[in-house]
């Protein structure tokens, strides 16, 4: 009678292979220490949670076009990773530091003393997304710098700069990268919240002998020509910032008010219009107040010149003699 001999089955060489492998990295975990361990474990989590962003962007990026959304996307995503890396990571470490407040407590005093404007910077980041006194697309003004927020990062802000040696609050091209801490020691001006109108005005100067009061009427008339749309919907924006601020206006409409210099009358005009179309509403304006002074003879632009007065041929019969007097009353009186 034969037997049968029963041998175990092979596996495959591709199972085998990756076996072996396991058994090696095993054998290699097992002996590494407890820090190195952390830190693998530290690596691994922070290349998931990149990897998940990375994916959940590009899902957005398939659904969404526009650019605001995406960029609230992208900026949403990379403080939800933050946080999670945050806790995650903690978790790991805190036993190395025996417990929270023993962490807390030597990670506080290393900022204390090393990281001053970094840690402002931070907790200005946090005042900023809570309070929010500004939002990615407005105009604002800190300091002595302005321009267009295009963006808020954990530890500065960045603006389109405005003005500075451009005129009427037009951009530079430049970005500004705008520590967050500012928030907290620099006046802070916003252009478009709440209420995105500004006020403007155009001082025009007009000659003494210039009918002001028809020129008065002909700048009233071109300015509502050009801002009635914009004090029509400031009117009704105004509705709604009241339930965020206090702010009242008696009127939204053009005024042009009266005053005199010692050379000229000055109408000076003012008006609401756009935080962002200052510039082309005053050249609008101007041009206008040009072509219809142009067809007035009775108006006349003030501006610096010299006058040189014949008291003998221009001053009055009655005044001639009055100087006389007087030079006779002067030089007699030492004398006397």
């Amino acid at each position: 009678m034969c037997g049968l001999h029963l041998s175990p089955v092979d596996p495959p060489t591709d199972d085998l292979i990756m076996w072996q492998l396991l058994a090696d990295a095993r054998a290699l975990l097992a002996e590494l220490g407890p820090t190195e361990l952390r830190l693998i474990e530290t690596g691994a989590i922070l290349l998931v949670l990149l990897a998940l962003r990375a994916l959940v962007l590009a899902l957005v990026r398939r659904k969404v076009s526009d650019m605001r959304a995406l960029y609230a996307w992208r900026k949403s995503a990379s403080y939800t990773v933050m946080l999670l890396g945050v806790l995650l990571v903690g978790r790991i470490w805190f036993d190395a530091f025996g417990s929270i407040a023993t962490f807390f407590g030597l990670i506080g005093a290393g900022i204390a003393v090393a990281l001053k404007d970094p840690l402002a910077n931070l907790a200005g980041w946090i005042f900023i997304l809570w309070r929010r006194p500004f939002r990615v697309g407005d105009r604002v003004q800190i300091g002595e710098q302005a321009g267009d927020v295009v963006d808020i990062r954990v530890f500065q802000f960045i603006l389109l700069e405005i003005g500075n040696w451009v005129n009427a609050d037009q951009s530079t091209g430049r970005l500004l990268h705008m520590p967050n801490g500012k928030v907290f020691t620099a006046p802070l001006a916003n252009y478009t919240e709440g209420f995105p109108f500004i006020w403007d005005e155009i001082p025009v100067l007009l000659t003494f002998e210039s009918n002001w009061r028809e020129g008065k009427d002909i700048l009233l008339e071109v300015t509502r020509r050009h801002v009635a749309d914009f004090a029509a919907r400031a009117e009704r924006e105004i509705l709604a910032a009241t339930s965020r601020y206090m702010i009242f206006y008696s009127t939204l409409q053009p005024t042009v008010y009266t005053s005199v210099r010692t050379n000229s009358v000055v109408l000076t005009i003012r008006y609401v219009c756009d935080a962002r179309q200052r510039r082309q509403i005053t050249a609008a304006i101007w041009e206008d107040i040009l072509d219809a002074f142009a067809e007035r003879p009775d108006m006349e632009f003030a501006y610096p010149t010299a006058r040189f007065f014949e008291t003998a041929r221009e001053a009055r019969p009655e005044l001639l003699a009055e100087p006389r007097t007087r030079t006779a009353r002067i030089t007699a009186e030492p004398g006397a």
